[in-house]
C-alpha cells in the first residue's frame, strides 16, 4: 500500500470522528509538516489473547536498565505477573504495530525461499544428487 492510500484511509477515519487535519495543514493537503502516530488498541485484547495461548517458547534477550525498570513497574502494577509476561506482552504489541512492515518482509522472504529452491534444482541438474540444505 502506498503512503497516499494510507493517508486517505487515515483521513477518512479521522473525519468520521470529527477531526480534519487539512485545517492545520493550510487546506492544501501538504503532509510535509504533519506527523501521524499509530497506536495499537488497548492492551486488554492482547492480555486476553495471551491468556488463551501457551507461552512455551523461550527467547533470551538483553535489555538496558531503563527497560528492565519499566518491565518491573508493569509487574508492580499487577497488570502482569512477571518481567517475562510483560516482555511477551510488549513484543506482541510491537509486532502488531509493525505488522505492515513485517508483511512486506515476509513477501521478500518468500521470494528468497523460492530463489533457493530454484538454485537447488539447478544445482541438482548440474551436479546430480546433492544433500538437502534445509535440514
Amino acid at each position: 500500500m502506498i503512503v497516499s492510500d494510507v493517508w486517505t484511509q487515515v483521513s477518512k477515519t479521522l473525519e468520521e470522528h470529527g477531526i480534519d487535519f487539512r485545517i492545520g495543514l493550510g487546506g492544501d493537503g501538504d503532509l510535509a509538516n504533519c506527523t501521524v502516530l499509530c497506536l495499537a488498541g488497548d492492551m486488554k485484547t492482547t492480555v486476553a489473547e495471551m491468556g488463551r495461548t501457551s507461552r512455551d517458547q523461550v527467547v533470551m534477550v538483553r535489555i538496558d536498565e531503563d527497560t528492565k525498570s519499566a518491565l518491573d513497574d508493569w509487574v508492580e502494577t499487577g497488570a502482569v505477573r512477571s518481567r517475562s509476561e510483560a516482555a511477551a506482552l510488549f513484543i506482541r504489541e510491537g509486532i502488531k504495530v509493525r505488522s505492515g512492515e513485517l508483511d512486506q518482509l515476509r513477501e521478500a522472504l518468500e521470494d528468497v525461499g523460492q530463489a533457493k529452491q530454484r538454485l537447488e534444482e539447478q544445482a541438482r541438474q548440474v551436479i546430480g544428487n546433492i544433500p538437502d540444505l534445509t535440514t
